[in-house]
């Protein structure tokens, strides 16, 4: 108990003194993490709309492939891109193998099903004569269309900050795809691995404490546009 009473408090001191290699992986986490689910929105959110809400031929095969891809292991979404953006796969002429681009890339596919699905569940929840309704008032497709998204907003919401906190805490992606790079691709769930297993579990704690910091205070900006 002592062992582990230790680890926190030098793990707060860390944080508390903004120890340069917390903050290191702190950053590249922020922006893995943000530009992997800003990306996921644009095209998880489209997707979740078109499944919700258009009628087409195989719409049932598309349901079913979304879903099946929120079960696909993470380290397989990582063998495959690793394969991909090696050097002698399709597109290792982009030398991006072990940078945060490709951390974000294998993010991106892990990410894209988790707002898809949230998206098509928030939508089909909307009361489909809401939208009728406004059509028969003169509205235009495009104001019905949002005001079904006004809708949904929440669901909407939940969809990006259900793929952030997943893509924020994801550790096989980033090891593969990153290499884990000490203050160039090293992220905090990362690094929480590596110093853990090297016995340094006060720096272990000091990344953990961040992290669920950085998970909270999304939480709470969450809220704030929840109720604006």
């Amino acid at each position: 108990m002592e062992f582990l009473l230790d680890g926190i408090r030098e793990g707060i001191l860390l944080v508390l003194r903004a120890d340069p290699d917390v903050m290191a992986a702190s950053w590249v986490t922020v922006r893995v993490s943000f530009g992997a689910t800003a990306v996921a929105g644009l095209i998880g959110l489209p997707i979740g709309w078109a499944l919700a809400s258009r009628r087409f031929r195989g719409r049932g095969a598309a349901i079913s492939v979304i879903q099946t891809l929120l079960g696909v292991p993470t380290v397989v979404i990582g063998l495959v891109v690793y394969g991909l953006l090696s050097r002698r796969g399709p597109l290792g002429f982009a030398d991006l193998l072990f940078s945060p681009t490709a951390i974000v890339i294998g993010l991106v596919i892990l990410s894209v099903p988790i707002v898809s699905v949230f998206t098509m569940t928030a939508i089909s929840s909307v009361d489909q004569r809401a939208r009728e309704t406004a059509l028969t008032l003169g509205a235009s497709s495009r104001l019905a269309a949002w005001m079904v998204l006004r809708e949904a907003r929440f669901g909407l919401i939940a969809a990006i900050l259900g793929a952030f906190g997943r893509v924020s805490s994801e550790v096989g992606i980033a090891m593969m795809l990153g290499g884990n790079i000490k203050g160039y691709t090293r992220t905090l769930t990362t690094g929480i691995a590596l110093e853990s297993m090297k016995g340094e579990f006060g720096f272990g704690i000091a990344l953990g404490v961040v992290l669920m910091a950085i998970i909270f205070l999304t939480n709470i900006g969450t809220r704030i546009l929840q109720k604006s």
